[in-house]
Order: C-alpha cells, then sequence, then structure tokens
C-alpha cells in the first residue's frame, strides 16, 4: 500500500432519522450526491477518519467538519438547517503542512507562508482579510472568525485564486488551523 491508500480510510453511516434510526448509507469514499441512497439525514457516526459534510449537493453550501464520534442529531447540535446532501472524506497527511495566504484575490496584496494553526490572522500578521491561498501541502480548515469559529471552509492543495468565485462571497476568513491525524 502506498502511504497515500493508507491515509485514505474512512467511514462514515448516514441515518435518515435521529438517534441512528430508519434507513441508513454507509460511505466511504466522496458522495457528491446522496439524495439517491436516502431522503434526508438527521444523523451520523463517523466510525473512522475525518469527513466535511455539506448541505448541498456537489460539495456546495455550508460545510461541517465530523471527526470520529457519534451525532445523534447533528442538525440541531450544528444548527443546521438542511440534511447533508454530499460528503468528502478528508485524507490524514503524514508531513509538513504549508500555505500561503494572500489578503487580494489573484494572489495580491499583503502575503504569509503559514505551517501551523492560526487563530487569528489580525493579530499575528496584520492581515485583516484573506481572499486567496495556495495549499502546498495538508489539509486545512479556514474559518470566518477568529478562534476557529463560525462557518468554515476545507482546503485541499491547490490554488485557490477567488473565494468569492467558489460561492463564498462577503466571507472573511480570519483563522486557519491543519487537519491532523489526531482526528482518527
Amino acid at each position: 500500500m502506498t502511504n497515500t491508500s493508507m491515509n485514505m480510510r474512512g467511514k462514515i453511516i448516514f441515518y435518515e432519522e435521529r438517534n441512528f434510526q430508519g434507513r441508513h448509507y454507509e460511505c466511504m469514499s466522496d458522495c457528491s450526491d446522496m439524495t439517491s441512497y436516502l431522503s434526508r439525514c438527521h444523523s451520523c457516526r463517523v466510525e473512522s477518519g475525518c469527513f466535511m459534510v455539506y448541505d448541498r449537493p456537489n460539495y456546495m453550501g455550508n460545510q461541517y467538519f465530523m471527526r470520529r464520534g457519534e451525532y445523534a442529531d447533528y442538525m440541531s447540535m450544528m444548527g443546521m438547517r438542511e440534511s447533508i446532501r454530499s460528503c468528502r472524506m478528508i485524507p490524514m497527511h503524514r508531513g509538513q503542512f504549508r500555505m500561503k495566504i494572500y489578503e487580494r484575490e489573484n494572489f495580491g496584496g499583503q502575503s504569509n507562508e503559514m505551517m501551523d494553526d492560526c487563530d487569528n490572522i489580525m493579530d499575528r500578521y496584520r492581515m485583516n482579510d484573506c481572499q486567496s491561498c495556495h495549499v502546498m501541502d495538508g489539509h486545512w480548515l479556514m474559518y470566518e472568525q477568529p478562534n476557529y469559529r463560525g462557518r468554515m471552509m476545507y482546503m485541499r492543495p491547490g490554488e485557490y485564486r477567488s473565494f468569492r468565485d467558489m460561492g463564498m462571497s462577503g466571507m472573511r476568513w480570519m483563522s486557519m488551523r491543519r487537519i491532523t491525524d489526531s482526528c482518527n
């Protein structure tokens, strides 16, 4: 097994009703549209790995990070208004983490390279906004408020020239956290 395939293991089970009742769907990879498997989803259990779940198909809408555990009524617990409609498994990354954040779209304005968590970009870098980034290594969560609060967005390796073009118009990203293997 390669290092990547060893780090790709994960399993999440979605249930139509609260408290793990009703029909269920087991998932061990990405699923862009769960409506063909379940009419709704009100609880889930993450048996291994970490996942991002989305309230719209095709990995769109509000995102929620789920680590190993039981979520008997995640909708009220997380303040979700809609059911889970898609999910993405987050591969575990072993090695260094690197991301460069930019104040403006298209990698413009002030920039800073990060290798660890940042609870407040204003305090640490004197940046009052982050509108593009380049994730070189690892997987990250970006939060709209300092101290890892508010809505979040999952960032995997790649270039992100404009968060506005990703459907995140009007949002400011103020803190970032690495997704480490401690979520197993």
